[in-house]
C-alpha cells in the first residue's frame, strides 16, 4: 500500500477542498444576494435578529473570502505544489487535518456570527476560540506546503509556489498580530490595542488580507493554470520573479489608505497613499505577464470557456489594481470614502478577479480529480462565464454610479454653507442602483449554482483517482 501511495499524488484532499469551494461559493454568494436585497427592501430581515444585515454581512464576507476563496486556495496550492515538485504531499494526515479543521472553522463562523458573537474587526470578526483553531490549521498548512517543497524532486521552485508560500507566511503573521486579544469569556474578547492604534493594526491586516489572501495566493493559481490551459509557457519568467518581489514588498505598507481623513497621523496616511500608487507597477506587470502568455494562442479564447474565465479575471485584476491606487489619492478619496464606490471597487476585485480565477482554475482541476479531461457539460461552463461576467458588470457599474452620486450629494452645499441634500435624500436616490446590484448578484449566484450542478455531475460520471506522479506535470517556462 505504501509503495502505491508513493507513486501517486495525494489528490484526496485536493478533491475535498475543490468540492467544498464550490459548495461554500453557493452559500456565501446566496447570503450576499440576501443582504444586497435587504438594502433595497429592509423588510427582508423578517424582524429576526439572526437575519439582520449587521449579522449576515460578516457571515457573507467570511463565507466568500475564507470558505470559498480559502478552500479554492487550499485545493489549488496542494494540487500545484505536488505537480511542480513532482512529489506526494508531505505529512498526509496533517493535510487531512487542514481540510476538516478548516471546515470546522467555517461551521463555527456560520453559527457564531448570526448569533452576534463578534470581535468587531472587519474580516477578523471571529472570536478567540475560533482564532486559535485557525492558527492550528494554518500552522499545519504551512508544514504540509513547505514540507512538500523541501521534498521536491526538482531543483527549481516554480514561481506559483513562491506566491502560495508568501501568502501562507504573510497571512499567519497578519492573523496572529491583529487577533491578539484578551478573553473575558468563551464568546467575548477585547483587542490588546486601543483607539487609533487598533484601527492602524486592523487596516494593516485588512488591506493585506486583500494583498496576500486575495491576491498573492490567486496569482499562484494564475501562474500555473493559465500556462496549463493555454498550453503555452509563461510569457516572461524573469518578469514573474520581479512581479513577486515588488508586490510582496510594496503591499505591506498600503493599509493606511483606508484611514484617510481620520485621527491617524497625516504622514502615515501619506505613506499608505504613496505605496498604494507604487503598487500599480507590479500589479500591472503581473497582469501583462499573464495575458501575454496567450501570445500566439489568442484564437483559443474563441472556444475555450475556461481560458475566458482566467483571462477575463486578469482583466478585472488590472482594472481593480488601477482603481485601488487611484482611490488612495487623498483628493479622490475625499469623494469616494464611505460611499458605494468602495463597495464597487471591492467587488470588481472579489467577483471579477478572485471569483473568476478560482472558477477557471477549479474547472481545470475538478475533472482531473475524477479521471476526466473535461467537465460533464462544457456548454454549462460557457453559460456560467457569461452569467458571471454580465452579473459583475451590472453590480460594479451600479455601485460606481451610486458611489460618485453619493459623494457629490454629501459634499454639495448652499451659498450659506448648509447642505443641499439631506442624508435621506441620498439614500432615496441610491435605491434604483441597489435593485440593479441585486440583479447582478442573482446572475452571479445563478452561475455558481450551475457550477455546483456541473461539479456534482462530473463527480458522478467520473471516478475518484489519485494521479500517478509524472515528470511532465510542470508548466513550461523560459
Amino acid at each position: 500500500m505504501a509503495s502505491t501511495h508513493s507513486a501517486t499524488y495525494n489528490d484526496t484532499v485536493v478533491r475535498q477542498f475543490a468540492i467544498a469551494a464550490v459548495l461554500w461559493g453557493v452559500v456565501g454568494m446566496a447570503v450576499g444576494v440576501l443582504i444586497a436585497s435587504q438594502l433595497a427592501w429592509p423588510e427582508l430581515n423578517f424582524g429576526i435578529p439572526w437575519l439582520s444585515y449587521g449579522r449576515l454581512r460578516p457571515l457573507h464576507t467570511n463565507a466568500v473570502i475564507f470558505a470559498f476563496g480559502g478552500c479554492a486556495l487550499f485545493a489549488t496550492s496542494y494540487h500545484v505544489v505536488q505537480r511542480t515538485c513532482q512529489t506526494r504531499l508531505f505529512a498526509g494526515p496533517l493535510a487531512a487535518f487542514t481540510f476538516w479543521g478548516w471546515q470546522l472553522v467555517i461551521l463555527l463562523a456560520a453559527i457564531s456570527l448570526p448569533l452576534g458573537y463578534t470581535s468587531g474587526k472587519e474580516y477578523a470578526e471571529l472570536e478567540w476560540p475560533i482564532d486559535i483553531l485557525i492558527t492550528l490549521v494554518w500552522v499545519a498548512y504551512a508544514v504540509v506546503f513547505f514540507g512538500t517543497i523541501g521534498m521536491r524532486k526538482v531543483r527549481h521552485i516554480y514561481v506559483a509556489n513562491w506566491f502560495y508560500g508568501a501568502f501562507i507566511i504573510a497571512v499567519a503573521l497578519l492573523h496572529i498580530v491583529n487577533s491578539a486579544e484578551i478573553p473575558v469569556s468563551l464568546t467575548k474578547s477585547y483587542s490588546v490595542y486601543a483607539g487609533v492604534q487598533d484601527a492602524m493594526v486592523q487596516w494593516w491586516y485588512g488591506h493585506n488580507a486583500v494583498g496576500f489572501f486575495l491576491t498573492a495566493g490567486f496569482l499562484g493559481m494564475m501562474y500555473y493554470y493559465i500556462p496549463k490551459q493555454a498550453g503555452m509557457p509563461v510569457y516572461s519568467y524573469r518578469l514573474s520573479i520581479v512581479h513577486f518581489w515588488a508586490l510582496i514588498f510594496t503591499y505591506m505598507w498600503a493599509g493606511p489608505h483606508h484611514l484617510h481623513y481620520t485621527a491617524l497621523p497625516d504622514w502615515t496616511q501619506s505613506v499608505g497613499m504613496v505605496f498604494s500608487l507604487i503598487l500599480l507597477a507590479p500589479s500591472w506587470g503581473g497582469m501583462i505577464n499573464g495575458i501575454m502568455t496567450l501570445s500566439g494562442a489568442w484564437y483559443k479564447l474563441r472556444d475555450d470557456a475556461i481560458l475566458k474565465f482566467l483571462i477575463v479575471a486578469l482583466s478585472f485584476y488590472g482594472m481593480s489594481t488601477f482603481e485601488g491606487p487611484m482611490m488612495s489619492i487623498k483628493t479622490v478619496n475625499s469623494l469616494s470614502h464611505y460611499t458605494d464606490w468602495t463597495v464597487g471597487h471591492v467587488h470588481s476585485g472579489a467577483l471579477g478577479w478572485v471569483g473568476l480565477i478560482s472558477m477557471g482554475s477549479l474547472y481545470y482541476l475538478i475533472p482531473r480529480m475524477f479521471g476526466r479531461t473535461t467537465m460533464y457539460s462544457v456548454q454549462a461552463i460557457s453559460l456560467h462565464f457569461w452569467a458571471a461576467t454580465i452579473g459583475i458588470v451590472l453590480y460594479i457599474a451600479a455601485m460606481w454610479i451610486a458611489g460618485v452620486m453619493q459623494g457629490l450629494m454629501w459634499r454639495a452645499v448652499n451659498p450659506d454653507g448648509t447642505l443641499v441634500y439631506s442624508f435621506v435624500e441620498s439614500v432615496k436616490a441610491t435605491y434604483p442602483f441597489y435593485v440593479i446590484r441585486v440583479a447582478g448578484g442573482l446572475l452571479y449566484l445563478g452561475g455558481m449554482i450551475l457550477m455546483l450542478w456541473n461539479t456534482v455531475m462530473t463527480a458522478l460520471a467520473g471516478r475518484a483517482v489519485d494521479a500517478p506522479i509524472s515528470a511532465q506535470a510542470q508548466p513550461a517556462h523560459a
